[in-house]
């Protein structure tokens, strides 16, 4: 699963020089997999570092995009992220192998950009070129709006207000159970109001939802 807070051509936008990027990730083989992607995507100048202290004597030469794991061995990515976009850097990208909602919650307020949950510490789905779907098809099914949805990233198909009521439980970590008790509803009539809002939203991740919902205003 992807959840993108912007469009792809916002991450590596298209520049007369090459792109600069700096990878903090902790796994050699991540490290080496966001960096092939990265290539893929026209940068040709990639730093690696496999810790937030590697990589913070680095901040101070602000490049056009960070990617970093969100679990660092040493420290959290999401707060080197923070720091590097204090420090100028116009792009962040946080990398997670874990479908955590807090931590979609702390990267958009942070300022972080993406989110890329890969599933799997080798299934990285970075955006291609502008314009294209993400890499892999997990990420891919973030980007296939079902039919009869909106193309417009901004034009979501309205929520009902116990939909909002469900979405709300969800960004608080609730399970179908937990939200049926709170609204006196059964588990597969919630599981039904979120395969609703699944169709309305464009994607029937959890972490998805709530990121779209937090990022349009739909939740607080």
């Amino acid at each position: 699963m992807s959840v993108l807070l912007e469009q792809p051509a916002s991450l590596v936008a298209y520049r007369p020089n090459k792109p600069t990027a700096m990878v903090v990730v902790a796994d050699p083989r991540v490290r080496s997999t966001v960096t092939r992607h990265l290539w893929a995507l026209g940068v040709r100048d990639v730093i690696e570092a496999s810790s937030v202290a590697e990589a913070r004597p680095r901040i101070g030469n602000p490049r056009d995009i960070c990617v970093a794991d969100v679990h660092l061995p040493d420290g959290s990515g999401l707060t080197l992220l923070s720091e590097t976009r204090a420090a100028g850097w116009p792009n962040g990208l946080a990398l997670s192998a874990a479908d955590d909602i807090g931590a979609v919650r702390n990267a958009l307020a942070g300022g972080v950009k993406g989110y890329v949950v890969t599933g799997t510490r080798t299934n990285v789905g970075l955006p291609t070129r502008p314009g294209a779907a993400p890499i892999g098809s997990a990420a891919a099914r973030m980007h296939r709006r079902p039919p009869g949805a909106p193309s417009h990233p901004g034009g979501y198909r309205e929520l009902s207000g116990r939909e909002v009521e469900v979405l709300r439980l969800v960004a608080e970590g609730q399970s179908n159970k937990a939200i049926g008790v709170s609204m006196g509803l059964s588990a597969l009539t919630v599981k039904s109001h979120l395969a609703r809002i699944a169709r309305k939203l464009g994607t029937g991740d959890r972490a998805g939802m709530v990121a779209v919902a937090l990022r349009t205003g739909i939740i607080h």
